[in-house]
């Protein structure tokens, strides 16, 4: 399958077609209104591979989506398609709780080598159920069982999942119960400076606030935080920034944890978000892509915390076998072909050209990112406020072009780029030429 989008040729393009309609008016029928990737991408695909789905329409697109970054080597790569199989041919069990198993032992001895050192040396595992916001439940409930505390600290912006608990610590959450604390940024700084100026306001509001006796803050069990904000608008946090976050956690007996469900296994041009700012955490939350693109969630914390009584945290489907074996060979693929070096190098190739194509289109806002975790904020160029509509609008003409994006951001007006790490120079170009087409077309579209 070639990596350019398209037509494919030969194929009863009408025929594909019509079944594709019907596959998505019986989805409109039958699935919640909760759907969401299915409204903006009204598309059926039936193969992948790599960089490129093809769709049963015949067409092909290049997916800067990638399972909402879970697929950090594309689809269907060919080791982790051997490791399943490998699962499969054996006669392994595929359901086994939480029993040992071969595959789970390879599984964890493979992850705690690439964990910071720091981490790994002193660290258990405990695996939750398939989903990242599992993982994230565990973690607060870890660190409120250690520390016999009900706090937790969060950041606006912040995305953690969909469950009450990762819920109340995002930033969405109506029913506040939780502490919000500002996380730095340049383009939309809170404190109107941005730069290391606004980052240092940023970690001095929280240490005040936590050593202020009439501040109203419970005492925390723990502060959770992403190394590179998602959902919130690809927004990274400034190193110096979260060195402070691992200071002021330390002096004051607060688990520092690292959500790294989006920002893990080289996303960031690290292995590990954290790992830019040479931070360790006490807990980190996996998820995502250490399932080789199938469910698999987990927590890595330090020793100290492991209070837990037997079952007090559990889940029928935490012992994936197929997710365990497609993981490891990711986690060694990606550490043996050094792809988070490689993704920092691609990446910031990728956010130079568009910073060069933000200074020809006053709608880009602001271009921002680290490795292939990249977002481009549209704005309205005259007034500057976040531009959702017309972030809309690129998204389906980069639907259209063959390209496959998604927005985040507080309104809904930041394109999103999560390509595979794999993605070679020809394709990063392709996106580019892509998206480049896309912004000026939405312009048309809009005005």
């Amino acid at each position: 399958m070639p990596p350019q989008g398209g037509r494919v040729p030969g194929r009863g393009e009408r025929g594909g077609s019509v079944a594709a309609d019907g596959i998505l008016r019986r989805q409109t029928q039958r699935e919640s209104a909760a759907r969401t990737y299915a409204r903006s991408l009204p598309i059926v695909p039936v193969r992948a591979r790599g960089l490129t789905i093809e769709g049963a329409d015949g067409r092909r697109y290049l997916d800067c989506l990638s399972g909402a970054g879970t697929l950090a080597l594309g689809h269907n790569h060919p080791v982790v398609l051997e490791a399943v199989r490998g699962v499969l041919d054996s006669g392994a069990p595929l359901q086994v709780l939480d029993l040992a198993t071969p595959v789970k032992d390879a599984f964890t001895t493979e992850l705690f080598t690439n964990l910071p050192s720091a981490l790994a040396a002193d660290a258990r595992i405990q695996f939750c159920g398939p989903a990242g916001t599992d993982a994230v439940e565990a973690a607060l409930k870890l660190v409120r069982t250690a520390t016999g505390r009900s706090g937790l600290l969060a950041f606006t912006g912040a995305y953690h999942g969909m469950t009450a608990g990762a819920l109340d610590a995002s930033g969405g959450a109506q029913d506040v119960r939780v502490t919000r604390l500002p996380y730095p940024q340049d383009f939309r700084c809170p404190f109107g400076v941005g730069g290391a100026a606004g980052a240092e306001l940023a970690a001095r509001w929280t240490e005040n606030l936590l050593d202020d006796p009439k501040g109203g803050v419970p005492a925390p069990a723990g502060l959770i935080v992403e190394p590179v904000q998602g959902e919130g608008g690809v927004i990274p946090a400034p190193d110096a920034w979260l060195r402070r976050m691992r200071e002021i956690t330390t002096a004051r007996g607060i688990p520092l944890i690292a959500d790294e469900v989006q920002t893990g296994v080289g996303r960031t041009g690290a292995f590990w978000g954290v790992d830019h700012a040479g931070v360790v955490p006490d807990v980190m939350v996996l998820s995502k892509a250490i399932g080789g693109s199938l469910p698999l969630a987990v927590i890595v914390y330090r020793v100290g915390l492991d209070v837990w009584a037997p079952g007090a945290h559990a889940g029928t489907f935490r012992g994936n076998q197929l997710a365990m074996a497609a993981g490891t060979a990711t986690l060694a693929f990606v550490r043996e072909n050094r792809l988070a070096e490689r993704a920092a190098v691609l990446g910031e190739r990728m956010l130079t050209a568009l910073r060069g194509l933000a200074d020809g289109h006053p709608c880009m806002g602001d271009v921002r990112g680290r490795g292939l975790m990249i977002g481009v904020e549209l704005v309205d160029p005259e007034t500057g406020a976040a531009a959702p509509a017309f972030a809309a609008a690129v998204r389906q003409e980069c639907l259209d072009r063959g390209l496959i994006v998604e927005l985040g951001g507080r309104h809904g007006a930041v394109v999103r780029l999560l390509p595979p790490l794999t993605l070679t120079d020809e394709q990063a170009a392709a996106v580019l030429d892509r998206l480049a087409d896309a912004i000026p077309a939405a312009t048309r579209r809009t005005h």
